[in-house]
């Protein structure tokens, strides 16, 4: 069951008002006396100084804090200019940006070539036409690069007999995402193509070669 008693002060402000001076009204029919009510006049007393000093109290808060804010948010103002000049400054040290508290610019930490090899297979469909697809042989389950790799070279050889070594072989492009779609003249038909990949990374530097693999161009 609800309280009959208002849970907000406001509410119960409200309600404690009416409920004296009704009572204090109609003590006779009420059956009570007086001195019943002496208790209460007494609690309402000390409540009618504690409620307005807190409603008080309460305004003052939120005119305190929106002084706060605004005079934080005018110093953050004024002390971002001079940490740029700060940042920016070749007389100031990193052990002194520290000290002060600013950020200090991390040198980027070298990416490094690709230590593993990508996996590749060839799916062959349309007449001179095969679709490459890769995945790392580190997850060979996932579809994601290694992590530093930019994307896959792409290197083959068309012809009867495979490549005895990457000098055999043409660049064909760098392939960011899966799978690769390539496309062969009519001459190719029947001819086999032998791919071989390797992963780069951003800054040109390669990993392993892959496995090699190879289907018949469907003439």
């Amino acid at each position: 069951m609800a309280d009959y008693i208002p849970g907000p002060d406001a509410n119960f402000q409200a309600w404690q008002s009416n409920f004296v001076t009704y009572a204090n009204a109609n003590l006779a029919a009420l059956g009570l006396t007086a001195p019943d009510m002496v208790p209460i006049t007494a609690a309402q007393a000390t409540w009618a100084t504690a409620f307005p000093a807190h409603v008080a109290a309460v305004n003052a808060a939120k005119a305190a804090k929106q002084t706060k804010d605004e005079a934080r948010a005018a110093y953050v103002a004024a002390i971002r200019p001079l940490v740029r000049r700060l940042q920016a400054s070749a007389v100031v040290s990193d052990a002194e940006k520290a000290s002060l508290g600013i950020t200090v610019a991390q040198a980027p930490t070298p990416i490094g070539p690709p230590t593993t090899a990508p996996i590749c297979t060839i799916e062959c469909g349309n007449r001179l036409q095969q679709t490459l697809r890769f995945v790392d042989s580190a997850t060979p389950t996932r579809k994601a690069k290694p992590p530093g790799a930019l994307g896959v070279e792409i290197w083959n050889k068309v012809g009867t007999t495979p490549p005895t070594g990457e000098g055999d072989l043409r660049f064909v492009a760098v392939d960011t995402n899966a799978p690769y779609v390539m496309n062969f003249d009519s001459a190719d038909g029947g001819k086999t193509n032998y791919v071989w990949m390797r992963w780069v990374s951003p800054t040109g530097e390669r990993g392993p070669w892959s496995e090699q693999a190879q289907a018949t161009i469907a003439a």
